[in-house]
C-alpha cells in the first residue's frame, strides 16, 4: 500500500494542492490526509475513491504498476502525439518512471498555424526554439522567438502559441510541469 500513499502525495503536489485544499475538496481532515500520505493510517476503498475523484484520476491509477520504466529515449522509440483538432505534433523525448515531475517534449508547429485557444493551469513552462520561429502569448503579451531564443513562465498565466511563418515549420523544445502525457 505504500505506493498508493506516495502516489496520492505526488499527485496532490503535482496539482499544486495543499493538504488543506484536498481536505476542503474531499471532506477529510488535514490530519487524516497527512497520516495517509505518510502511510500512518489505513485507507478504506471508499475513502480512496473520494480522494481519486478529488484529484481527477480513476481509482485504478493508484494500483497501476509502471512496467515501462525507461530513462533513455532513442529516436526510434519516441512517441508522437497529436491532440484532436490541433496541427501541433508533440514528441515525447523524456524518460518514463514513477512520480516524474517534468514533461520534456519536442513540439512541431506547421507553417501558417494560427492562434490556439489560450490555456492556464498549475505548473511552469520552458521553451527553446530549435528551428524556425514561434509567437508565444503570455498574459496578453506577445513574444516573438527565433531559433535559439527561450522563454520560461508560470503556466497559471493565460498562454497560447502559433507559428507565424507561412513557409517553415517550427521545432520547439519544451519542458513542462506537471506531466501531461502518461504512457
Amino acid at each position: 500500500m505504500e505506493h498508493v500513499y506516495k502516489k496520492i502525495r505526488a499527485l496532490r503536489i503535482q496539482q499544486e494542492l495543499t493538504l488543506k485544499d484536498l481536505s476542503e475538496k474531499s471532506g477529510f481532515s488535514v490530519s487524516f490526509l497527512s497520516q495517509v500520505e505518510r502511510g500512518n493510517s489505513s485507507l478504506a476503498i471508499t475513502s480512496l475513491q473520494k480522494i481519486a475523484e478529488c484529484l481527477g484520476v480513476p481509482i485504478t491509477y493508484f494500483f497501476e504498476v509502471d512496467k515501462d520504466v525507461t530513462y533513455h529515449t532513442p529516436i526510434a522509440k519516441r512517441k508522437t502525439l497529436q491532440i484532436e483538432g490541433s496541427p501541433v505534433k508533440y514528441i515525447r523525448i523524456g524518460g518514463n518512471f514513477p512520480d516524474r515531475a517534468l514533461e520534456p517534449l519536442l513540439n512541431v508547429l506547421p507553417p501558417g498555424q494560427t492562434k490556439h485557444v489560450a490555456f492556464q493551469h498549475p505548473g511552469e513552462e520552458f521553451y527553446y526554439v530549435v528551428k524556425g520561429c514561434v509567437t508565444i502569448v503570455v498574459d496578453e503579451t506577445e513574444y516573438h522567438l527565433e531559433q535559439g531564443d527561450t522563454i520560461h513562465f508560470p503556466s497559471s498565466l493565460l498562454h497560447t502559441w502559433y507559428n507565424p511563418s507561412t513557409v517553415e515549420e517550427a521545432e520547439i523544445l519544451s519542458v513542462l510541469t506537471p506531466v501531461i502525457f502518461r504512457t
